[in-house]
């Protein structure tokens, strides 16, 4: 399992509507994609227009290769992309401690 970690900022004052543009996205776009396993978004306390999106998809190769160089990639994009202030910081990661 790859867990992606989206650092998002956007347009202050869009937040609400940037939370039901994710939702869509990742609904009705993102989960139509191969190796999809859920997600989750935390919205910032102290920095509210700032958003961490994670996305847990099955090999790295899901989201880099059959997602982000697919159609559904402009899709998704197009959904939530006009409210960025700036490109997004994406990273990956692997479990490596769980608790019980």
């Amino acid at each position: 399992m790859i867990l992606e970690i989206a650092d998002i900022r956007i347009t202050p004052g869009k937040g609400a509507a940037f939370e039901a543009a994710v939702r869509t996205g990742a609904e009705t776009v993102i989960a139509q994609a191969k190796g999809f396993r859920g997600y989750k978004v935390n919205r910032g306390v102290e920095s509210p227009d700032r958003y961490v999106l994670m996305v847990y998809w099955e090999t790295l190769e899901d989201h880099t290769v059959g997602f982000r160089q697919g159609p559904l990639f402009a899709q998704w994009r197009a959904i939530v992309g006009p409210f960025f202030a700036a490109p997004p910081v994406v990273e990956h990661f692997e479990l490596a401690l769980k608790s019980a």
